[in-house]
This record gives structure tokens, sequence and C-alpha cells, in this order.
């Protein structure tokens, strides 16, 4: 097991915790996360939820949030145990107001910027002149090679890391619902993992450009270190795992969030659609049941995605997402990964990474 090394930047442990939104990945598990000497990730869409102007406020709560809850992850990662890891954000590109958030997160110093739902075409732009590392996120070659391809000729530089994040993850996802439904196939799993290794060979070679080496990182359905095992085997230099950490103590969801994973059965699982048309998977609930026979009423806009538009999107998933991580879980959305059925207990972070690295002095 090799720490994992982010440009000028090393964590004790090949692990990234994945980035979820909203409010469910803030500063006590990714404080926990980075104390146990992975990288912690905070979860920007729409932090600051909780800032009492937000309803009014909403980028601005979210910015101010976005500051406090890093203070607060530090001084967690700080207090005792091995430590040794970083900090970043989740920043998603269809975010609107984008750059402001990413140049919030490098004003703060986080030592990455994680960014996909999107290709972030500008991101190499915003973080300039910081010691900020960045990555995109890609599902696919073709993906990772436009985006590197782009960074090359416009600001003659590489990736400081990828992520891959393939059909298993949880919330939402960069694949038509077609493969979705492939997934599980002998066939569909063995191309994927060709795709993977496509995927490290294209980012190899803008890191031999540089004379640098870019790590990568595989994502989705993660959770044991068989799996851990099989990404390291593909040529990934570590692991995004994001579902497992859900139900732990340190997960800033509410108990009853977490309950909805414990409780979730496969058939409970699905692909619902996003207000901007993007599958998503969550758990199936009478919220998800209601907005496909009938329009949700939205009568105050967070400004949360670009592309969304209240007059006509089906639901406010700003609204749905704070319900669910509140704890009403049957009136809320509730993104998952597919290995949430396997959930069964509330662990701690100590636990989920000692499942994946069973060596780990955690």
């Amino acid at each position: 097991m090799k720490p994992l090394r982010i440009g000028n930047k090393t964590a004790a442990l090949p692990l990234i915790q994945g980035g979820m939104g909203v409010g469910v990945s803030l500063s006590g598990l990714a404080g926990a996360v980075a104390k146990a000497g992975g990288v912690g990730v905070i979860s920007t869409a729409q932090i600051g939820y909780e800032e009492p102007d937000f309803d009014r406020n909403p980028k601005g709560a979210n910015l101010r949030a976005m500051v406090s809850h890093l203070e607060r992850a530090r001084a967690i990662a700080a207090g005792g145990g091995p430590c040794g890891g970083l900090l970043g954000y989740n920043i998603m590109v269809a975010t609107r107001d984008y750059e402001d958030y990413v140049r919030t997160a490098a004003k703060a110093r986080a030592d990455v910027v994680i960014s996909g739902a999107g290709l972030p075409t500008a991101l190499p732009e915003y973080v300039e002149g910081t010691e900020t590392m960045i990555a995109p996120i890609v599902s696919s070659e073709k993906a990772a090679r436009v985006i590197l391809k782009l960074w090359d000729r416009r600001y003659h530089r590489t990736a400081d890391l990828v992520v891959i994040e393939n059909a298993h993850a949880g919330g939402h996802l960069g694949f038509s619902r077609e493969t979705l439904s492939r997934l599980y196939d002998p066939v569909y799993e063995a191309g994927y993992d060709e795709e993977i290794r496509r995927i490290i060979a294209c980012v190899r070679e803008y890191g031999e450009k540089y004379g640098v080496p870019v790590p990568v990182v595989l994502a989705g359905g993660i959770m044991d270190a068989g799996q851990a095992a099989h990404a390291f085997s593909l040529g990934a230099d570590g692991v995004q795992v994001a579902t497992p950490f859900v139900v732990t103590e340190e997960c800033d969801a509410s108990p009853a969030f977490k309950q909805a994973y414990i409780r979730a059965k496969k058939e409970d699982i699905e692909i619902a659609t996003s207000p901007v048309g993007m599958p998503g998977r969550a758990i199936h609930n009478a919220f998800l049941e209601r907005v496909r026979l009938q329009k949700e009423r939205i009568t105050n806009c967070r400004r949360c995605l670009e592309k969304c538009n209240p007059a006509e999107a089906p639901y406010c998933i700003t609204q749905a997402l704070i319900r669910a991580v509140r704890g009403d879980v049957e009136n809320g959305l509730v993104f998952c990964g597919d290995n949430a059925q396997y959930l069964d207990r509330i662990s701690t972070v100590p636990e989920v990474i000692r499942a994946l690295f069973p060596a780990a002095a955690v």
C-alpha cells in the first residue's frame, strides 16, 4: 500500500473520500478521513444550507460556509491520530458561478479541487498562482483525452490527479440509462476494465509529456479490500470511496439519513432523473414516486445548477436533498452508490478504512 502523492502533496493512504452533497460530506467526515491519513473531501453543493441567510443569499452563504468548514476540518484532522492526510473540495462543474467557488477554494488553501458533472475546461485558470491541486472526474477515455488535450494546449499543463468514476457510483452519473442497465453483466464489466486501462494510459501519456507523475484514482462501488485490490490491478494509484462513509458516526448527515442506507435493499436502489435531465442513483421513496406523477411547486430558487430552469424542473433538487439530509427521507432525494444495499450498521471512519486496507494503522 503506497501513499497517494498529488503534485507536491502526499496523503499517507491511497484513499479519497468522495464528495457527497447536500450536507453529507462536510467538515466532520472530511476531517476524520484526513485525520486517518486519507484525502477528506468537502462537498460544496449548497454547503451553506444551515447558514441563517441561505434562502436570501445562497451564494454568499455557500462561499462563507466553504471557508468555515475547511477550517473545522483542519482542526479535526490535527486533533491527534495518524493524520498525514489532505483536505479538499468537490465542486461540480454544473454549479452556477462555478468559477467563484473554485477561486474561494484556492484562496482558502485547499489541497485539491475535484470536479465532475461536466468538463472543467477552465479549472487551471481559476487556481493559477496557488498551491491548490486540480483533478477532473472522467468516465471515459474520450472525456479524459478531451480535457487533458485542452489543458495542454490552452494552459501548458496537465492534471495533478484524475478520478475515474464508473457506473456503480452514487449521485449524478456520466452514463446513459442503457449503459446503467448493463451493470454486473460480465461482458460489460470486463469491457469497462479495458476502458479504465485506456484512461490510465492516456493520463500517463500527458504526465510523461510534462515530466510529472499523475495519479489515477478509481471510484464507484468500492467498499472492501478485494475491490480495492482489483482497482490497483488495473493500474490505479488509489481508490475513491463514498457510500460506506455515509453510515459512519463521523458523517455529517442526520441519523435518519444513515438509517435509510442501512434499511435499503437491492430492489430499493434505482436510477432517478435529476431536474437537469441527468441520471442519478438514489434510494426509492415516496418522493420519487410523487414527482414522477406530478411536478413539485418551486417557490424559491437557490441557484444551484447552471442549467436548471425552475419553471420547467420537476422538483427543486436543493430542497429535496436538504429535506433528506436533515432526516425527512421519505420526502427528499437520497442519493447513494449501488453498494448501499450491503451496509447494515453504523460504523466509523477507521473501520471503513480497515475494510479497504487491512494493514492500515488507523
